[in-house]
């Protein structure tokens, strides 16, 4: 009976410190955080690229500018989470854009992407919007890309005549 016990306790106990001494090792094989100046040396580099050097354009450019100047519009309220009054200018995105479901609308006599992460159900009442439609929309995040010539609005709610009509839903369990 003894010979029994030591033939399965050999196993389990050969088998726990080999599960504990890969856990140990996963730890150290972490990569370590970059260094302000690894940063900038690996940023330079980028901006060296071909893709760095077309970016770097096209902030230049008219375009770009005309971008940036769109974020800076309202900046303040995107931080501050408030209500930004949109007319839809349009009901389809501009062609080859691959944001999903959005229209442009005009926020601050300015033209922006107000992009909609929405489920099936949010995009049924979505779809009843309509050109020259006035909305209230919140926003914790604006963004560029330079395929676009307009700043792009993640939407996290939006209302119409006092009905709210849209409000994303976060994934459970984090990002």
């Amino acid at each position: 009976m003894k010979k029994v016990m030591y033939a399965l306790i050999l196993p389990l106990v050969v088998v726990g410190g080999l599960v504990f001494a890969n856990r140990e090792t996963s730890k150290k094989a972490a990569p370590k955080p970059l260094t302000a100046a690894e940063i900038a040396a690996e940023r330079k580099k980028w901006e060296a690229s071909p893709e760095g050097i077309k970016y770097t354009n096209w902030v230049a450019s008219p375009e770009g500018k005309k971008v940036y100047a769109g974020i800076a519009n309202i900046r303040k309220d995107v931080s501050a989470f408030t209500n930004m009054e949109a007319v839809i200018t349009s009901l389809s995105l501009p062609p080859g854009s691959r944001l999903g479901f959005g229209v442009m609308a005009r926020i601050k006599g300015e033209d922006y992407i107000v992009k909609f992460d929405a489920n099936e159900s949010q995009i049924e009442q979505l779809q009843g919007l309509k050109v020259n439609d006035k909305i209230i929309i919140r926003s914790h995040n604006i963004s560029l890309a330079p395929k676009y010539a307009y700043p792009i609005v993640s939407a996290e709610y939006a209302e119409q005549d006092g009905k709210a009509i849209f409000k994303r839903i976060h994934p459970k369990g984090g990002c």
